[in-house]
């Protein structure tokens, strides 16, 4: 059996984002090996009190590295640049703590899983005896700016400043360019940072997106009559990213549609709410809107089940957890062809369309869906399809592609 040292900050049990990520990997990838595991200690009592109840759970061993109070809540603030400082020196300490476990236990592989960020590597690269595996790496996708109002002109040179920073720092920053130049394998969490890795470092990178999907079969029988309601559901926070607006206009445009609903899954500060529900008065959708706020998640997967259609329309992703709860759901998806995403859904269970001009994509989206509208038939072909692309795209099946990767670099 492998044993594989994890650095992984953020882990939990019943958690989405980074902390379900990793924790979904490792409780995944112990069924096949044997994990060290370093994490911060914010979820200590989580882990703890599951741990015992899994079968694999003699395979993982936790190390825990914790933070001060006020450094969590610099991290759970996304977009604090301060967190960086003290995540540097978090991954400092956990490099010490990798060699003391090298030294008391074998160890095959080196694996740096999380945060996913390219912007901070940490030290384990240093490790120069142990081949050393860096990703899901990601983070590396520029916000197309075009689809960021004029009106808001801050907004845009923040966007504006963190894709140019981006430029400059997978191509320059000295411990991103010796870790993937260290790495004995890179992943890229979506299509877009494997090409990024490649153009610009010249080292090739496998494509595995960082979050997987359940396999569940019971919304594959989702009846879509003619003459029944037809449901959009949009799920996401109120960010300018999630292109919301977007989404408003798009069901404008499908206001001529009998038994219309857009149900919206999700909330933002106080301004952002009130911008868009007057948007929607503005549009006269008022009746056609459903909006849902932040609900319990059992909630949600019940708006997926009874929904005809998840509406995605981010522009700036890694791998959207909800995308992948969708096919779970059988929920066929319309979304843009880029981030995590254009991976994630094919013509099979869902239908894309190119980045290009907020306008433009308003028009073809309201296309797309006119036409799923007018044929359910093409729903239910899609909605079936879903359990095949869950099975390709499970936890499973990702940590079996890991394994075979570890194996691969092990014997080179």
């Amino acid at each position: 059996m492998l044993s594989i040292l994890i650095n992984a900050y953020a882990c939990s049990p019943g958690m989405g984002s980074e902390p379900g990520m990793a924790w979904n990997w490792c409780v995944n990838l112990a069924r096949h090996c044997e994990l060290h595991i370093i994490t911060e200690g914010e979820f200590r009592d989580r882990i703890e009190a599951v741990l015992p109840s899994l079968p694999q759970g003699k395979n993982m061993h936790f190390y825990y590295n914790p933070v001060p109070v006020k450094v969590r809540e610099m991290c759970w603030n996304q977009g604090n640049w301060k967190f960086y400082y003290y995540y540097k020196k978090w991954q400092k300490i956990t490099c010490k703590m990798a060699l003391d476990i090298i030294a008391n236990n074998h160890i095959d592989v080196i694996h740096q899983l999380n945060m996913i960020g390219f912007r901070e590597p940490g030290y384990l690269w240093k490790i120069t005896h142990i081949p050393f595996v860096w990703g899901p790496v990601g983070g590396l996708m520029d916000i197309p700016l075009n689809y960021i109002s004029s009106k808001n002109g801050k907004t845009k040179i923040i966007a504006s400043t963190k894709s140019l920073l981006n430029v400059i720092q997978v191509k320059f920053h000295p411990r991103v360019k010796r870790a993937l130049q260290r790495a004995s394998l890179i992943i890229g969490a979506t299509g877009e940072s494997v090409k990024k890795i490649e153009r610009h470092h010249k080292k090739k990178a496998i494509l595995l997106n960082e979050t997987g999907c359940y396999i569940n079969d019971a919304g594959a029988n989702k009846m879509y009559q003619t003459d029944g309601m037809f449901h959009i559901v949009w799920i996401g926070r109120f960010l300018y990213t999630k292109k919301l607006d977007l989404a408003l206009r798009t069901v404008s445009k499908l206001n001529h549609l009998k038994n219309l609903k857009f149900h919206i899954v999700g909330s933002g500060n106080e301004k952002d709410v009130k911008y868009y529900k007057q948007l929607a008065n503005a549009l006269n959708i008022n009746d056609v809107c459903v909006w849902h706020g932040n609900i319990a998640h059992a909630s949600v997967q019940d708006i997926m089940q009874k929904s005809d259609v998840l509406f995605f329309t981010s522009i700036a992703e890694g791998t959207p957890h909800v995308i992948l709860e969708a096919i779970s759901n059988c929920l066929p998806v319309v979304c843009f062809d880029c981030c995590g995403q254009g991976d994630s859904v094919n013509e099979k269970v869902g239908i894309k369309i190119k980045l290009s001009h907020p306008k433009q994509s308003v028009d073809e989206f309201a296309e797309k869906i006119d036409y799923l509208y007018h044929h359910r038939e093409v729903l239910v072909e899609m909605s079936q399809n879903c359990i095949l692309r869950q099975q390709e795209l499970s936890w499973e099946n990702k940590t079996k592609q890991m394994m075979v990767l570890y194996e691969h670099i092990i014997n080179k």
